[in-house]
């Protein structure tokens, strides 16, 4: 049986509307199955007025993953991926405006360690990649005609797609690879309670905040964001606020195309 978009939010708001609504959503997606969340999700980003700024975005990501309980990285760890899709903003003001869409965005990480004078090495690569969904306050500021300077800022939830994870070692002449798919669970990231979790699993829903800069020119916006993962990605750490070990941090260098003004 086909599920109406207007049918499955009507379900949301009847049932998690007196709630946190990051969290009502992601807790819907759960109860319910996983087949409806591009509907979902299309229904969330994209109910916004007929006269929005539609633009396709694409660019660089600059991934990483915190490897200290205080949140530090390695700049040596980066990974480089990408994101893509489609954003909107909802044509408020000249000068305040909200901006939401769907992004397929990859995160992960990767580290190098050389010894016996760098002949031997291992080499991983951790790349999952999300479904992300940001919901940003613009403040805009003009700077010349059909040119604005513009800043950025809000929450954002996330759901696991899919992802690779590879390996490489040479101790002496021998060189070994592997690699395998990235699994996910199906949990929620506002409880303490974990389903499915499991060492080799990552967490199915990922939260945080986005904040950044960028130019809109007639034709051609640029972005600067960066995004700070708020939940730790193994599904068996069940305390997102305990510590901030395993969580990721983004830089996105994005390139936008409208599509309308």
């Amino acid at each position: 049986m086909k599920t109406c978009p207007l049918n499955l939010l009507a379900g949301f708001l009847r049932k998690w509307g007196d709630k946190n609504p990051l969290a009502g959503l992601i807790t819907y997606l759960n109860a319910t199955n996983m087949k409806k969340l591009p509907i979902a999700l299309c229904v969330l980003c994209f109910a916004i007025p007929a006269k929005a700024q539609i633009y396709l975005q694409g660019g660089l990501n600059l991934a990483n993953i915190t490897r200290t309980n205080d949140g530090q990285t390695e700049k040596n760890n980066i990974l480089t991926s990408f994101n893509a899709g489609i954003m909107g903003r909802w044509g408020l003001s000249k000068e305040l405006d909200i901006e939401t869409g769907l992004l397929f965005s990859g995160h992960g990480s990767r580290a190098e360690t050389y010894f016996n004078g760098g002949s031997n090495y291992v080499k991983t690569r951790f790349n999952p990649y999300y479904i992300q969904a940001p919901l940003n306050a613009v403040i805009k500021i003009p700077l010349v005609k059909n040119a604005n300077l513009f800043f950025h800022a809000g929450p954002y939830i996330a759901v696991g797609v899919g992802g690779r994870s590879r390996w490489e070692s040479r101790i002496g002449p021998i060189v070994s690879t592997s690699s395998s798919s990235i699994k996910f669970s199906n949990d929620d990231p506002f409880t303490s309670e974990q389903d499915d979790a499991a060492y080799d699993k990552l967490k199915r829903f990922d939260y945080g905040l986005n904040a950044g800069a960028g130019i809109d020119f007639e034709f051609v916006i640029l972005k600067l964001n960066y995004g700070l993962g708020l939940a730790r990605i193994n599904s068996t750490e069940g305390n997102n606020a305990g510590s901030d070990k395993n969580k990721y941090r983004t830089i996105s260098l994005s390139v936008g195309i409208p599509l309308s003004r």
